[in-house]
């Protein structure tokens, strides 16, 4: 698969917009009527089309109809469109309102003042280690601990944790085996998780507090499960767990915003945000084509015709703001599946819910009839406000994203023009936008197991030779089936994870969780672990 990277251009483009603030709305059909040019109704493309918001219904026109609009450059009479720009505003702000314009008025009163600076966005990336008071999982704690990390624990029992892993541990209390108690806040800023949770067996006589009698092994007691089953802990437990998590450590297929995905189309509420709020006369649209993708799927499509008249230049098409911001802080960035028409365009994605303010932008070029996937990394996106680049912008913040904005555009920033502009119509068909982990993708979930490398229900199995484990498989209310069974349920398509079967020698268990975690720094841990 192509993919491109923006950061190799060397003028990364931005818009030059009035923007304008609010909340959204439903569009009068009277200012849509009057105000689409006849060549974004028209009916070159054989596809069926829909108005992405089915609150713009799409009329097919035919090609003798007279049409009342502002643009006629065949007859070099062009004019500025109040229909349209009363739409734009309507679309994005809603009706007029006293009390929305009051609440305005005492939002920016009472916000900050724009001299004052803004703090820059910090990154935790913190190790979460879920099963901190067993054996294996408190020595992982001690060892991240000693090497500066920023460490995370999940446990059951408040008292016990602090006990064990001092009073200044940054504890969560929840239970994996009950969802409702692994709440979302738990798990921000989590970028790696370290799961030693595991069923708890010991002897049926009872033990001591510092479990001498388990620690002797099985060939000296009589086991059984103490507390929850394996199937709560090692396949539902696992279940709640990865469902908590993914949305820090992110799916290694990427987090669709718009497209298609599992026979379903994630929708955006796109409007038309062109250079008729700046005296222009360009126009856009964007369209759902049922039948258009790469394979015969819905696909969308940004068209328009764009114009110099009345020192205008750009058309695009921009989101409502997100009801809730999308945080893609655990990815890298975010990729568009698209048909190329050998412009330059750009992407600009905002982390604020005001209208006038910085637009975080990454410009990328097309290759003309081409599907191709262009990658614009989180780094690449330059701070532009009214087109030029503001150098004292706090970061771009992707954990806060809250809307979205495709452009065509005459301007780049800071006085430099498209060099692949062209008066005229355009149409660039997206199919997809989602975000991205760049390679190599390495595990970001490491899922400690026992469970060995035998299959205890494996055909022909002779389980006098199989260790004790094996042989009370059943006995231990399928402790080792319920292990192995996660693998097939939970891991195909979902997170990196990387299993490890086996406890009898933590070094090797240390040294490949090293290999596969390396920006945890674990290349030391086997030694580490030996000499505690």
């Amino acid at each position: 698969m192509e993919c491109f990277n923006s950061s190799k251009l060397s003028s990364p483009c931005t818009s030059s917009i009035l923007n304008l603030q609010g909340s959204s709305s439903l569009v009068c059909n009277k200012f849509y009527k009057n105000s689409v040019h006849p060549w974004l109704l028209s009916s070159p493309p054989p596809k069926p089309f829909l108005q992405l918001d089915d609150r713009l219904q799409y009329r097919q026109k035919s090609a003798h109809k007279t049409y009342r609009r502002a643009i006629l450059a065949e007859a070099g009479n062009q004019g500025w469109d109040l229909g349209r720009f009363l739409k734009t505003l309507y679309f994005f702000n809603g009706p007029p309102s006293p009390a929305k314009f009051v609440e305005f008025v005492i939002e920016k009163l009472s916000s900050p003042s724009p001299s004052e600076p803004k703090k820059s966005m910090g990154s935790s990336d913190i190790v979460l280690v879920v099963g901190a008071t067993g054996g294996v999982g408190r020595r992982v704690v001690d060892v991240l601990l000693k090497k500066g990390l920023p460490v995370r624990v999940l446990a059951r029992n408040e008292e016990k944790a602090r006990k064990m892993l001092g009073p200044d541990i940054d504890l969560i209390i929840g239970d994996i085996t009950k969802e409702s108690t692994l709440l979302p806040e738990y798990f921000k800023g989590v970028r790696k998780v370290i799961n030693a949770a595991s069923v708890i067996v010991g002897p049926k006589e009872g033990d001591t507090p510092e479990r001498a009698k388990y620690s002797q092994g099985i060939k000296f007691f009589e086991p059984e499960i103490k507390g929850d089953s394996p199937e709560m802990v090692e396949f539902v437990g696992m279940r709640n767990l990865i469902n908590a998590v993914k949305g820090s450590v992110g799916l290694r297929n990427g987090k669709l915003i718009f497209g298609c995905e599992d026979n379903g189309f994630r929708d955006l509420a796109w409007g038309a945000l062109d250079d008729v709020v700046m005296g222009g006369v360009s126009e856009s649209t964007f369209l759902t084509d049922t039948t258009g993708g790469e394979k015969g799927e819905p696909t969308g499509l940004f068209k328009g015709i764009v114009s110099t008249t009345n020192n205008g230049g750009f058309t695009s098409i921009r989101t409502r703001n997100f009801s809730v911001p999308e945080d893609l802080s655990a990815y890298d960035g975010l990729e568009l599946r698209l048909k190329g028409d050998g412009r330059r365009y750009k992407l600009i994605v905002r982390t604020s819910r005001d209208w006038d303010t910085v637009g975080y932008t990454a410009s990328f070029d097309t290759t003309e009839g081409q599907w191709q996937s262009i990658c614009l990394p989180f780094s690449s996106f330059i701070p532009v406000f009214r087109a030029r680049t503001i150098s004292d912008a706090p970061p771009f913040d992707p954990s806060s994203i809250i809307s979205l904005q495709l452009m065509f555009s005459k301007f780049e920033y800071d006085g430099k023009l498209n060099p692949t502009f062209v008066e005229g119509p355009f149409q660039l068909p997206v199919s997809s936008i989602r975000t991205f982990i760049k390679d190599p993708v390495t595990p970001r979930f490491v899922h400690v197991s026992s469970a060995g490398v035998t299959r205890p229900d494996r055909p022909g199995l002779d389980l006098s030779k199989q260790p004790p484990a094996v042989r009370l498989n059943k006995e231990l209310d399928f402790i080792l089936t319920f292990k192995l069974k996660v693998g097939h349920h939970l891991y195909t398509g979902c997170l990196h994870i990387c299993r490890f079967y086996s406890l009898k020698k933590l070094d090797s268990l240390f040294d490949i969780m090293a290999l596969h975690l390396g920006v945890l720094d674990l290349c030391n841990l086997n030694w580490e672990l030996k000499h505690q």
